[in-house]
């Protein structure tokens, strides 16, 4: 789960509780607010009765025919007075009473106002009462605004927090963006600070960026040790090889002597091609070369079929080119001839007698994708994670095999910035998948 969704989540949670305590607290209060709001109702009205209180309005009270002199339609409030020989010393001025009330044949529960007063030398008793279900349709009303407004609050805090937090955590996607998943090569990393008004994420984008400087110094460190090591390696390498070959070209020697220096040779010639292999990795990766060829790949995959037509006769497999799309890119050549080359060669290596390899070629919108399939041993989960380490072999037995084939692969794809994939399974045979960018494409 995403940290903005986490921290709507969690604010939105906070203030959930605080939301549902204060509900649940004016839900408990509800029959103390309701009453409350009855009561000041009732006594509103006695206030208002007494304050327009006159004798005429008291006879007409007394002679109507019902008890109850007034009430309305619904029979939800009603009015009584009635005169009392004097007043009752014991009971309060005023007092609220729960009673039944009987209005025309129909029984209800009332809040009744009681209160006793004197007027014009005449005690009087009146009571001025609210039925009950005025207080249930109150409390019902109040539940239901509660409930509407925790509804509202609960969905406006979860659209505020996502908008607020997408806001916020911007600038932490935006390096995580920039300075982590487009960084494909740490010397060519961008060190211009995101902006942000986050102390934390200006101290994230700064530790990013002094770490991938240290991992710069070490690639750059690493990769002019190897050239360096690789350039003084090859010097004595062929001075050694010069010796040996003058050896066997004018002194006499035994044939065990001889057999002796052509291993030494052999072995001098597999150091070589390892070095030169490490030299070309590290000059690819150090952009040493142009990338201004135009470069048609079925011409590249028709060459190096034929430059190993004799290793396929030899093991008895079936090449099959079945390109469709005329393709052209920009690149090296050079380097996409040896790209190519690694990869069919190991699909001879690794394939089985009397085995296939098939070229494909599909064009999708704006990516052009070739495909190199060999019927061989194929290759396991493992394998395939660690195929593009320098010197990683796999189950083969032929002495020529350095580990560095896929190695190059990797690096030439990166330096033209094509996407290499291996497709693989344990005894299923293998397909490499490149894809490249729609650059040029012949009609």
């Amino acid at each position: 789960m995403k940290l903005q969704i986490k921290l709507a989540l969690y604010n939105t949670l906070t203030k959930l509780a605080i939301i549902i305590f204060t509900g649940l607290l004016i839900l408990f209060s509800l029959e103390n607010i309701t009453f409350k709001h009855i009561k000041a109702r009732l006594e509103d009205k006695k206030i208002e009765l007494m304050k327009h209180l006159s004798s005429k309005e008291i006879s007409q009270i007394l002679n109507q025919r019902q008890s109850f002199a007034d009430y309305n339609i619904l029979k939800e409030e009603y009015i009584f007075l009635k005169p009392v020989s004097y007043l009752s010393k014991k009971a309060p001025a005023e007092s609220f009473v729960i009673q039944k009330r009987t209005i025309e044949q129909s029984t209800d529960t009332y809040l009744i106002l009681t209160c006793q007063f004197n007027f014009n030398g005449q005690n009087y008793l009146l009571e001025i009462g609210d039925t009950m279900d005025t207080v249930i349709q109150l409390k019902q009303t109040i539940k239901e605004f509660t409930l509407l407004m925790l509804v509202v609050a609960l969905s406006l805090t979860l659209l505020i927090d996502l908008i607020f937090t997408k806001y916020l955590l911007a600038p932490f996607y935006k390096i995580i963006d920039r300075k982590l998943i487009k960084v494909n090569d740490p010397l060519n990393f961008d060190y211009v600070k995101v902006k942000t008004s986050t102390q934390d994420f200006e101290l994230l984008d700064d530790s990013i960026s002094s770490l991938m400087k240290k991992i710069s110094n070490l690639f750059v460190l690493e990769k002019q040790f190897i050239a360096n090591v690789s350039h003084e390696l090859l010097t004595p390498i062929s001075i050694i090889s010069s010796r040996l070959e003058n050896v066997l070209a004018h002194e006499k020697l035994t044939e065990d002597s001889e057999n002796k220096i052509f291993a030494s040779l052999k072995t001098l010639n597999r150091l070589k091609s390892i070095i030169n292999s490490l030299l070309l990795i590290s000059k690819v990766e150090n952009n040493q070369f142009n990338k201004e060829d135009k470069i048609k790949l079925a011409e590249v995959v028709l060459e190096v079929s034929n430059e190993l037509e004799d290793r396929m006769e030899d093991k008895k497999i079936v090449f099959n080119n079945r390109m469709e799309h005329p393709y052209v890119m920009l690149g090296n050549k050079s380097l996409i001839h040896t790209l190519l080359f690694n990869i069919i060669n190991n699909a001879i290596k690794y394939n089985s007698a009397d085995g296939q390899i098939m070229v494909t070629d599909t064009l999708k919108q704006d990516k052009y994708q070739l495909e190199i399939t060999d019927t061989g041993i194929g290759m396991s989960e493992q394998q395939i994670e660690n195929a593009f380490n320098r010197f990683e072999k796999f189950g083969t037995d032929e002495k020529e095999s350095y580990g560095l084939g896929l190695a190059i692969v990797k690096s030439i794809t990166a330096f033209h910035g094509i996407t290499v994939q291996i497709l693989s399974a344990n005894n299923q045979g293998t397909t490499i998948r490149l894809e490249f960018d729609k650059l040029l494409q012949l009609h």
